[in-house]
């Protein structure tokens, strides 16, 4: 059964940066960040497979820096230039090598304008 724990998130100003973290037990293909808006769908952050190429949403392209490491089952997300449309729930994201999806308990993110 794979457990994600995750840490970061809080309140900042629009232009400032916050970093989140998502440690995952277990053995893990894909790695990443999720988020959902209130009435919204949620909606891929970014994401990265273990050894291919990450993957990022548009609207977070240049300002998002997903990494992983792999030996400490580890995925980072940092995130500058904030907008007060990424205010969201962030939720960090793994599929193990079957498909199968696990998801954190969500972290929010508040960018005041």
């Amino acid at each position: 059964q794979v457990q994600l724990v995750e840490s970061g998130g809080g309140l900042v100003q629009a232009g400032e940066s916050l970093r989140l973290s998502c440690r995952a037990s277990g053995s893990i293909y894909v790695l990443g960040w999720y988020r959902q808006a209130p009435g919204k769908q949620r909606e891929m952050v970014a994401v990265v497979p273990s050894g291919g190429r990450t993957n990022y949403a548009d609207s977070v392209k240049g300002r998002f820096t997903i990494s992983r490491d792999s030996g400490k089952n580890t995925v980072l997300l940092q995130m500058n230039s904030l907008k007060p449309e990424d205010t969201a729930v962030y939720y960090c994201y793994a599929a193990d090598w079957s498909g199968k999806a696990y998801w954190g308990q969500g972290t929010q993110v508040t960018v005041s304008s």
